[in-house]
């Protein structure tokens, strides 16, 4: 899959509907880079993402990474971004989600599914010179 975004632009045809990014972050306990390609929600001033992990009990291990070093980057299209995560709470988190089940209705089924509340992370543009990268 990650091949095949970074062949086409960002554009996977399993995915044709929901737009993907590719995360790259530390392991917590690790240090060893990962990558992760996950569907994101494009906002005013950055990026969400969710921590759906296909409705399973349990947050997936990139989140884990993002929180413990919030500092990491994204492929969005043929760009590549470097981001400071957070997790969203409360309304802003609320809004995030119920829109991006709108977008998609897979990710409904993945509430449905999960005994958790899935999170939303928040992905700020962080500055420097590879916003064209």
């Amino acid at each position: 899959m990650i091949a095949e975004f970074r062949e086409h632009g960002g554009r996977v045809a399993a995915f044709a509907r929901q737009p993907l990014l590719l995360l790259h972050h530390r392991g917590a306990k690790s240090g060893i880079d990962r990558v992760n390609p996950l569907a994101y929600q494009q906002l005013d001033d950055g990026w969400a993402i969710f921590a759906s992990k296909g409705g399973a009990p349990t947050n997936p291990d990139w989140l884990h990474n993002l929180i413990a070093n919030p500092e990491a980057s994204i492929e969005v299209g043929d760009r590549t971004f470097d981001v400071v995560a957070r997790v969203a709470k409360g309304a802003e988190r609320d809004r995030i989600w119920e829109e991006q089940k709108e977008r998609n209705p897979g990710f409904a089924e993945y509430e449905l599914k999960s005994p958790r509340k899935i999170p939303v992370v928040i992905l700020r543009w962080a500055g420097g010179t590879n916003a064209g990268r």
